[in-house]
């Protein structure tokens, strides 16, 4: 019965964290304190496997469909790592309220920043720079041009998505997707797919260190990444149909939810 529970929070996991690029970390955190009673170092280690196999199913779709910006993606991806090991070392010595505190402010600041800003897509520059992209939008076939703005400043906040995703299990995504999409101006479909096939890298950077001090239970991550990798095929199949327009909406929306569900475990109410 637990194999089965965790399969299943595995799959519900992996299909949010797919659609919304956030790797379901937002979920595998509170379910697995809350409803399995694991600590909160415990619960980040298991979160980042389960992000590694939602990353895995997501990428292989997003990257060939060509939503993904892989050249975007890795060099985020560069500060993003050093990060994530920092992190992972910092959260081994760190006490369980603190772990899910910073967890729920991260939560609240990235649903605060998708509401009150505003999409922002600037399109390809004459000048034909090298951060021009464009993708098809899967949904109605349209081709969609952007140009990625302030690199360095995006390098730099991904440093610290980096240590939030091993203090906190989330992949990094929570921060990553709004960085992109808000500061860097990226679609919020390329950012969402873009952080999928970025998060797989962060969180195993981050759950070797956990692996190595011996926080990671071996049964629970592996029941955990079965399921997570089913919900990321779901995941992508049901990005194929959805709209991009109300995704920031819906996005925000589950970052408070669970952010509330946060703050009562770290104050000992649940």
């Amino acid at each position: 019965m637990l194999i089965i529970a965790l399969i299943t929070v595995g799959v519900c996991a992996g299909t949010i964290g797919t659609l919304f690029g956030v790797g379901g970390g937002i979920i595998f955190i509170p379910v697995l304190t809350i409803l399995f009673d694991l600590s909160a170092s415990e619960a980040v280690a298991v979160s980042l496997v389960g992000i590694v196999a939602t990353s895995t199913g997501a990428a292989s779709f997003y990257v060939k469909s060509g939503i993904a910006n892989v050249r975007l993606g890795l060099l985020l991806e560069i500060t993003t790592s050093v990060g994530a090991m920092i992190g992972a070392l910092f959260a081994a010595y760190a006490a369980n309220w603190v772990l899910l505190f910073i967890f729920g402010c991260v939560l609240i600041y990235s649903a605060v920043s998708m509401i009150l800003r505003k999409e922002r897509i600037i399109e390809n520059s004459d000048e034909g720079g090298d951060m021009n992209f464009s993708y098809t939008d899967s949904k109605d076939l349209t081709e969609r041009q952007y140009e990625v703005k302030n690199v360095k400043s995006g390098l730099l906040v991904c440093t610290a998505a980096g240590v939030l995703s091993s203090l906190t299990g989330v992949g990094g995504g929570t921060i990553k997707v709004p960085l992109m999409n808000i500061h860097m101006h990226v679609p919020i479909k390329v950012a969402s797919a873009t952080s999928s096939y970025m998060i797989g890298i962060t969180a195993f950077s981050g759950a070797i260190i956990f692996f190595i001090h011996g926080d990671l239970l071996l049964d629970y991550a592996a029941a955990i990444a079965v399921g997570a990798f089913l919900g990321s095929v779901i995941g992508t199949s049901i990005s194929k149909k959805l709209d991009a327009g109300p995704m920031r909406k819906y996005f925000s929306i589950l970052l408070l939810a669970v952010s509330v569900i946060v703050f009562l475990e770290a104050g000992g109410v649940l």
